[in-house]
């Protein structure tokens, strides 16, 4: 079975499906390439994987251990290159913790957040800068 299924429904807009739930999100191609900017860009859906995995991958692994961070916050920058091919160039993500951790903690946090799923995936090509805040 899929995990989402896309339409694209013209002016450079897509509706997008996920199977499992029947969520949708709208796509709208951004301002500076010839869109809306409407909704969210494809490249912002990649900001968007980057910051969610990082918290809930830092969540899943914490949170049998007694390093609680719940209201924590992530914004995520994104660049795109300045010259063809368009790309996104880099990921600027900005954590912010709801409370202080000693240096371990700190430490096991900034671990996990460079192992998730999707900062694993990216290439190796695309700069991505994490600051902790710390």
């Amino acid at each position: 079975m899929a995990t989402v299924e896309t339409t694209y429904i013209g002016d450079l807009r897509t509706e997008n499906i996920h199977v499992q739930s029947g969520t949708q999100i709208l796509t709208d191609a951004p301002t500076d390439n010839q869109g809306k900017g409407e909704a969210f860009s494809p490249t912002d859906l990649l900001a968007v994987a980057l910051g969610t995995c990082i918290l809930t991958t830092i969540a899943i692994k914490t949170r049998n251990n007694g390093i609680d961070i719940e209201g924590a916050k992530c914004s995520v920058n994104k660049i795109m290159t300045a010259s063809p091919p368009r790309r996104v160039a880099e990921l600027q993500i900005k954590i912010q913790f709801p409370k202080q951790y000693t240096a371990s903690e700190q430490q096991l946090l900034e671990e996990i957040a460079h192992n998730c799923p999707v900062y694993l995936s990216l290439h190796p090509d695309l700069v991505k800068t994490v600051d902790f805040g710390w």
